[in-house]
């Protein structure tokens, strides 16, 4: 510590509340999100709380409302707002929804969004929305008042004590479907009815997702399991019947982000496509509800207003504008720069109690203000205040050898914040396994410090980008038996569509990419109709010396941990430098299964046709 510095510079000094901050994730959306300035595109937000209201005092029926901006103005921050908004008044049920990882089985994964979406907290950080749609069943059909808590904690045990598996079932038959009989599952009753269960919630949440259960456990609880012949087939029914169950009680606001990606399914349909036909059967189907889309605004002139039918999607997706448009977010002006920096320092100074000399410390307001006038983006105002947030004229200082005893305070902070990270993807995992750029920087970030170790057979070198293709993450150099081996690496997570097609078409082309060995990692199988996905793919493995290593949630999650924790270094007020130590330290990369099987050689592996397709995947902790 600088004993010149007083606190408030040595905050600064080591603390960036903009790093790692620019892009919002999807656990920002659920928990804990950005600091609002709600003045900013207040128009639009506030048409979206206007809607609710209608639907909620039943003025309406349903309404559709599409929102267009470009790239980093800040649409997530919009939603991020409004879900947080949504969960303080309590009376919405919200579905977001921004992954599309099968096209072709949209409807399912619909589902299965919903279901983990209804798994987050509702209006009280300890319960579930299933729980809270449970125990407003209940209180419905027997006139009681009682909270989700107190089901959840106290009601429900004492009655399982009393009648064991038998209480859902008197529930359901005595007294939640007499009290409803508009709903015609009483599966569905029964499942949201288990959700308040300690030991067979979570079985609960995995039937509603569509997912089997054993066929104990089934039997126990009375569900039946769906086929997986079913599942598309009957999923979107599900959807509807939770969706009119929740609206008796609650407004459901359904959100689709992230709109805007390559992929097509097997009728050469777009994700922006196939989910704007989603919502519009959502709209002709669920009473009581909001269905929410935001994309950019090239997405819907050259997509949605494309679709065969494109006057009837159009009119439900954007009910409420006679204009048949989106609505757009401005761009950010002076004044708006000054609100979402001034919003964003207060909660950083009062979360360490520190008064600044002016609210914009260390920035100047006409600093900010000749800023605004560029009309930039969220994204840029958070990326410059990223890269500017440093006391006034700060001089360097050389580095300072860590001593003996600072180097052992360090790691155990960093194993005291690795662990929480830890402890976070236990629950939370989900919202990364399809992040493909998210996986890989945590795999290169790892790979990063056995520069120079000697690792099944391969003495690292380096690790280097690969800027001709945004498919491949990256390369890994070494040498080998005396020889160069350069492995190009590639994740891809999602099910099919023109992605898995393009990833592998790269990964086979070893000269344009100099690379001398491609390695995909990946948890899954390629679709059956992807036929040149599968076609390279057997290129890859068979003919080319290639490797498919299988991402397994026990091998990535402590290399995701350690990177969010760098993400966090500032915060932390350590430096990746240190983190990497605790990496060598701990011999979290030196021990990863997963790391060690993409250096690996495979022709020295024990490979398995584990998906039955006659593709040999590596699977790590078999080398």
């Amino acid at each position: 510590m600088n004993n010149s510095q007083s606190p408030i510079e040595e905050l600064i000094s080591n603390q960036n509340p903009f790093a790692g901050n620019i892009v919002v994730k999807t656990p920002q959306i659920w928990d804990k999100g950005f600091p609002d300035a709600p003045s900013i595109n207040a128009q639009v937000s506030d048409a979206v709380f206007e809607a609710i209201t209608q639907v909620h005092q039943k003025q309406r029926q349903t309404i559709g409302i599409t929102i267009t901006a470009e790239k980093g103005l800040g649409k997530s921050h919009l939603i991020s707002r409004i879900r947080h908004r949504l969960q303080a008044q309590g009376n919405t049920l919200f579905v977001y929804v921004n992954k599309y990882d099968n096209l072709n089985q949209i409807k399912y994964q619909f589902l299965d969004t919903i279901a983990s979406s209804l798994r987050s907290c509702g209006s009280s950080p300890e319960v579930m929305q299933w729980q809270e749609l449970a125990a407003a069943l209940i209180n419905k059909a027997k006139d009681w008042h009682y909270t989700p808590q107190q089901y959840k904690d106290t009601l429900f045990p004492a009655w399982w004590d009393k009648y064991s598996q038998e209480t859902v079932e008197r529930l359901t038959n005595s007294a939640v479907l007499p009290s409803n009989p508009h709903i015609h599952n009483p599966y569905l009753v029964k499942a949201i009815l288990w959700t308040l269960s300690t030991d067979y919630g979570t079985y609960a949440t995995h039937w509603l997702s569509g997912r089997e259960l054993a066929q104990e456990t089934a039997e126990l609880m009375g569900l039946p399991n769906p086929t997986r012949e079913d599942r598309e087939a009957e999923a979107l029914g599900t959807v509807r019947q939770i969706l009119d169950i929740t609206s008796d009680y609650k407004v459901p606001v359904i959100c689709f982000d992230e709109l805007d990606t390559t992929d097509i399914d097997d009728n050469g349909f777009t994700t922006a496509q196939v989910v704007a036909n989603l919502a519009k059967d959502l709209y002709n189907n669920v009473k009581g509800c909001v269905v929410l889309l935001a994309m950019y605004p090239e997405t819907w002139r050259d997509q949605v207003k494309t679709l065969p039918q494109a006057e009837a999607v159009i009119d439900r997706l954007v009910s409420e504008n006679a204009k048949r448009e989106p609505i757009t977010l401005n761009y950010l002006n002076s004044d708006d720069v000054v609100a979402i920096v001034s919003c964003w320092l207060q909660e950083f100074y009062q979360e360490h109690q520190q008064t600044p000399p002016h609210p914009l410390y260390p920035y100047e307001e006409n600093q900010l203000k000749e800023f605004g006038k560029q009309k930039p983006t969220v994204r840029a105002v958070l990326r410059w205040c990223a890269e500017n947030f440093k006391l006034p004229e700060q001089p360097e200082s050389p580095p300072v050898e860590d001593s003996y005893e600072q180097k052992l305070a360090y790691l155990d902070k960093i194993e005291e914040a690795y662990k929480q990270k830890l402890a976070y993807l236990d629950n939370n995992l989900d919202y990364y396994w399809n992040e493909k750029y998210f996986i890989a920087a945590a795999l290169k970030f790892n790979l990063a410090t056995l520069v120079g170790e000697t690792v099944e057979g391969v003495t690292l070198t380096g690790i280097a980008e690969i800027e001709a293709s945004s498919y491949l993450d990256f390369k890994i150099i070494g040498e080998e038996n005396n020889k160069t081996v350069k492995i190009g690496v590639a994740v891809f997570q999602k099910y099919n569509g023109a992605g898995v097609v393009t990833t592998l078409k790269h990964l086979v082309n070893y000269q344009k990419f100099d690379i001398t060995r491609g390695c995909l990692v990946r948890s899954d199988s390629i679709s059956p109709s992807a036929k040149k996905a599968r076609d390279n793919a057997d290129t890859l493995l068979k003919a080319q010396g290639g490797e498919w290593v299988l991402l397994r949630e026990e091998d990535i999650k402590p290399l995701l941990a350690i990177l969010m924790v760098d993400n966090d270094n500032q915060k932390l007020g350590l430096t990746s430098e240190q983190i990497q130590d605790f990496i060598v330290t701990q011999k979290l990369a030196l021990e990863n299964h997963l790391l060690k099987d993409i250096l690996s050689d495979p022709s020295h592996q024990k490979r398995s046709e584990m998906f039955g397709d006659g593709l040999p995947i590596s699977v790590p902790g078999t080398v």
